[in-house]
């Protein structure tokens, strides 16, 4: 596996290594120990998701609020995204800025999303098999998002608007300088036991 860290160094672009011949390919899409040596700490995930969507279909922007923070390990099983990481810790040198790669089924690029970031997602492709790893457990009442759209992020999702699919919730969701944000200067992975190595 190769980790690249990318203009916002916590996070990380992921490229595993696949074997392939003429009967098919053979990929290692997760190692603990390699991407806990990466990054110098632990991270305990918890659970895995799956989702299935056409195109046009935006996730996002999604977060929890500690104490139920969660990082990410995303990848597509078939299809492409556009992914999308926002860093919202108050105080962070990077505060408000994001990070947009895209992920297919193809390439079998991961992106590794740090808890304190909001993370989404739009399909590029007729439709798109999706697929997660969280290091903590839904929480409904620390679920927050923000503005796919908030002009101050800036995001470029590279589909047209009137091509957009999004969930009513989607369509209601706060400007970042209106939402619920993190501190730069608190250490997110303490406060659910997950310790620094």
């Amino acid at each position: 596996m190769i980790f690249t860290r990318t203009e916002i160094p916590d996070v990380i672009v992921i490229d595993p290594k696949v074997h392939g011949d003429e009967r098919g390919y053979f990929v290692e899409t997760f190692r603990a120990d390699k991407l806990e040596a990466f990054l110098g700490f632990t991270i305990p995930f918890c659970q895995d998701n799956e989702s299935k969507s056409s195109y046009g279909v935006l996730r996002g922007l999604h977060y929890q609020l500690p104490p139920h923070a969660q990082s990410k390990l995303v990848r597509v099983i078939d299809g492409e995204v556009l992914d999308v990481a926002v860093d919202i810790r108050k105080g962070s040198p990077t505060f408000g800025r994001h990070v947009s790669v895209r992920l297919s089924g193809e390439n079998k690029r991961q992106l590794f999303i740090p808890r304190g970031f909001a993370h989404g997602f739009v399909v590029l492709s007729e439709t798109c098999t999706f697929a997660y790893k969280v290091d903590n457990y839904y929480s409904p009442e620390c679920d927050r998002g923000i503005a796919f759209d908030d002009p101050s992020i800036g995001i470029d999702w590279h589909v047209n608007h009137s091509d957009l699919q999004l969930s009513p919730k989607d369509t209601e969701q706060p400007l970042l300088n209106a939402a619920d944000l993190f501190d730069f200067s608190e250490d997110l992975y303490a406060q659910t036991g997950s310790a620094h190595a």
